[in-house]
């Protein structure tokens, strides 16, 4: 709230930005360039250093990107030349330990719908670069790395940030894009709801010896969902879920006992496999912001929800959040309306927190769905996978979910 005891926050407007944004992740970035095509200024405050972000080597993280996020970088000029992998095929299956090569569920094919590949694997690394090359040759964004942000300020008149080294930036609208934890959302007031799931994803990649030929692999092991995701050349992101004990036992130990644990889980149709980056651990856990806005101030991404990565979805959810608010300040902009003003925020509200709220439910319905090893639920899950995989109506209808085109499209991710 504002201090009576302080000017007006917005004390010279020539030297105040339109957006600030705090953090310098992906979301962050992306929304200050998508905010940019609009006329609107940013200012983005990450508290790491640039070096750090834009480290060229390869630590084995990935995304899985939709083609409606495909859409979106390519509207912003992000995509051209940007290494990226195909996915043409997802096969899903109720897969036990040893049998990743037996399918026995659902496959997806992208020859099913008109727009191409459902999605494509792009290495966090070449995607952070070419995130943060771009913004820095935008004139509109101001980049501020190593700002910790310690207090913030809203009010009717605008926003404000204090940095640690006593810094004050002012703005119109306070972005958190900081991630699960947002300090942002935390100084707002803003509460959360979630919980945790008892597992931890194990994440590395992988070389093959044989090609994946673009097919992703979702398989439903009793301990947690294993995904193999095709990277470029013969080499594949996995994502591991174990319960929390055995999965810190496993990181635990060298790179070839870690391969002789997953191998099994794997199995071998694709050959032999080998550690290609760093592996790293996350705990799972369910987070959803109650609010998306408080005055003057909307959050993005992690910030505003965190989800089981089971379908892939995370940063694909905060990328529709990115080109959703982007979508409701440049038309709001050029309607001559205050972008952060109540009204205007709350369009963004009503546009995402259902949509995440419905994706935080099915995943954490899938994950306690298939994260055991019940008979009886085993077979029920196996014959609700059949029925959909026999009706062609349904399936191209989970592919088109799966690629984003479902649902109402901000302007940056529409053909």
């Amino acid at each position: 709230m504002d201090n009576p005891g302080r000017p007006p926050i917005l004390r010279d407007m020539e030297n105040a930005t339109d957006l600030i944004i705090v953090g310098g992740g992906l979301n962050g970035c992306a929304l200050a360039l998508a905010a940019a095509r609009s006329g609107l200024r940013s200012t983005v405050l990450d508290a790491l250093p640039t070096d750090t972000r834009a480290a060229p080597g390869f630590d084995g993280r990935s995304y899985a990107l939709a083609l409606a996020s495909v859409r979106m970088l390519q509207a912003l000029d992000l995509w051209e030349g940007l290494p990226a992998q195909p996915m043409n095929e997802i096969k899903v299956s109720d897969g036990r330990v040893g049998d990743a090569e037996v399918f026995l569920g659902l496959h997806f094919d992208s020859d099913e719908i008109e727009e191409g590949p459902m999605g494509h694997m792009v290495e966090d690394r070449h995607l952070r670069q070419r995130l943060l090359q771009t913004m820095e040759a935008e004139p509109l964004i101001t980049h501020m790395p190593e700002s910790r942000v310690v207090a913030q300020q809203t009010g009717p008149s605008g926003a404000s940030v204090t940095l640690e080294d006593g810094q004050e930036i002012t703005g119109k609208l306070l972005i958190g894009a900081d991630g699960r934890q947002s300090g942002t959302a935390q100084r707002a007031g803003i509460q959360r709801t979630g919980w945790g799931y008892g597992q931890r994803a194990l994440v590395c990649a992988i070389a093959h010896e044989k090609p994946h030929n673009g097919v992703a692999h979702q398989l439903f092991l009793p301990p947690g969902p294993l995904a193999i995701l095709p990277l470029t050349e013969n080499r594949s992101s996995i994502v591991w879920s174990e319960a929390e004990g055995r999965a810190q036992e496993i990181n635990a130990l060298s790179d070839e006992d870690y391969l002789t644990v997953l191998r099994p889980r794997f199995g071998d149709f694709l050959g032999e496999i080998s550690l290609a980056g760093a592996r790293y651990i996350y705990p799972l856990n369910l987070t959803l912001a109650n609010a998306f806005v408080a005055e003057r101030l909307a959050l993005v991404g992690d910030a505003a929800h965190g989800v089981h990565p089971i379908a892939g979805q995370g940063l694909n959810a905060g990328l529709r959040d990115v080109a959703a608010l982007a979508h409701v300040l440049a038309h709001a902009r050029r309607r001559g309306e205050d972008i952060a003003s109540p009204q205007v925020l709350e369009r963004y509200q009503r546009w995402r927190r259902f949509d995440t709220a419905t994706l935080a439910a099915a995943t954490d319905l899938f994950n306690r769905l298939f994260s055991n090893d019940s008979g009886l639920l085993r077979l029920g899950r196996d014959i609700g996978m059949a029925l959909v995989n026999a009706a062609p109506g349904l399936r191209r209808r989970f592919i088109r979910e799966a690629a984003g085109l479902t649902g109402d499209l901000p302007d940056l991710m529409r053909a």
